[in-house]
This record gives structure tokens, C-alpha cells and sequence, in this order.
């Protein structure tokens, strides 16, 4: 999976997966999809939990920073499997009139390794700069190794406090390609999504065909 090289910036980054036959369908999420990201963020175990906030989230702030996420000021975007479960998501939060953003990512610990938080971050990059977003800004554990490659790889200036690293990437101005990137993406992604759900409804329906039973898929019905 193509990842950020070391002397290359945001600016230098991979505009369009698709346009690259590189590919991870990154959807975005919106408020339909709030049980699914409270889902995935209290599947995660205690050091994922660690490496996402920065502290072990108990359930109860989990569910609270679900329940003040703001799907109208923010962007959301998900990976999902083939069973429509989130296995990994990021959360761009906008400050300041909108010339800052906060960068947060989660991946389940079954799918870590793919390259799927590289992904989510390339996919941030872009849709920050198409806003006009100047400044980036990633808070990380110390420990999160992998985090912070992805971080330098891309320029970050990086300083550290204690247990925590803060890194903040400069982002230069949107272009012609990174609009049509973050078009092809979107609609490629949606286009995946569509086709797994309708598999999964057809596998709803071949029990009543074949006379066999099994239990529903969790929010097989939401698109």
C-alpha cells in the first residue's frame, strides 16, 4: 500500500487513490452513522483506546464524544469491511473560523498494518486543503510510533510534552486535482459501499430461499 516517502510533503501527496490503483474506499459519515462510530470506538481495546486519545476512554467518554460530535462543523470518514462493519475511522475537526483542523484516527486492532490509517490521513489532507485549512494539527501518544512516521513522512514539525506529541503540518492551497481527487474518491467509495450492502441484503434473503436461517447483520439496513 503506497504510503507518504520520506521526502515527501502534503503537498507532494497522492491526490486521487483511484487515479493511483491504490485504493481504500473512504467514506464520509454523517449522522446516520453515529451508532456505527460509537460501535467502533468502544470495539477498540485498551491500547487502541490509548493511542486514539492519548488516554485509556472509558465507555462513558467514549459515548460522550459521540453523542458531541458536531457531523455539520466536522468531517467524518470511514474504512468499512465487507460486512458494512467500521474498522477504522477519522475525525477533522475545524477551529478557528475554519483555518485549523484537528486530525484524530482509529483503527481496530484486527485490521492494523494495512495501511489504512496512511490512507485516512492522505484522505484528511485533501478534503482539509479543499476547505482552505492552513494548518493541521495531530496530537499523539508517544508511543504511537506509527502515527508519528505517518506525521514526519508528510513534513510535521513534532514536539513532545511528556506521554504526548503534538505535530503540526502546514497545508498549502487546494488545487484542480486535489478537488478532483476528493471527487473520484467520494464517488468511487460510495459506489463501494453500495455493493456491499446490497450482497448483504442478498445474503439476508437466501436463507428464505434455501430454508436456512441466520441472525441479521448490525445495521445492515442503514445506508
Amino acid at each position: 500500500m503506497n504510503t507518504l516517502s520520506t521526502s515527501t510533503t502534503a503537498a507532494d501527496a497522492p491526490q486521487s487513490a483511484v487515479a493511483k490503483g491504490n485504493w481504500v474506499p473512504i467514506r464520509t459519515l454523517g449522522p446516520r452513522h453515529s451508532e456505527r462510530v460509537r460501535a467502533h470506538l468502544l470495539a477498540l481495546d485498551e491500547q487502541a483506546r490509548l493511542l486514539r486519545f492519548g488516554h485509556v476512554a472509558s465507555d462513558e467518554q467514549i459515548g460522550l464524544y459521540v453523542d458531541q460530535m458536531d457531523f455539520g462543523r466536522d468531517e467524518l470518514y470511514g474504512v468499512f469491511d465487507r460486512r458494512l462493519r467500521l474498522v477504522a475511522m477519522a475525525h477533522l475537526a475545524f477551529e478557528n473560523e475554519g483555518l485549523e483542523a484537528e486530525f484524530g484516527v482509529s483503527v481496530l486492532p484486527r485490521t492494523r498494518g494495512k495501511g489504512l490509517g496512511t490512507r485516512l490521513f492522505e484522505h484528511a489532507v485533501m478534503h482539509a486543503r479543499n476547505r482552505g485549512v492552513g494548518l493541521m494539527v495531530i496530537y499523539v501518544a508517544r508511543e504511537n510510533v506509527a502515527m508519528l512516521a505517518i506525521v514526519r513522512r508528510a513534513g510535521a514539525q513534532i514536539s513532545f510534552d511528556g506521554a504526548q506529541a503534538v505535530a503540526k503540518l502546514q497545508l498549502p492551497a487546494d488545487t484542480l486535482g486535489t478537488q478532483i481527487g476528493a471527487l473520484l474518491d467520494g464517488r468511487a467509495a460510495e459506489f463501494d459501499y453500495q455493493v456491499k450492502l446490497q450482497v448483504l441484503r442478498l445474503d439476508d434473503l437466501w436463507p428464505a430461499w434455501t430454508g436456512k436461517r441466520h441472525g441479521p447483520s448490525s445495521f445492515r439496513s442503514t445506508s
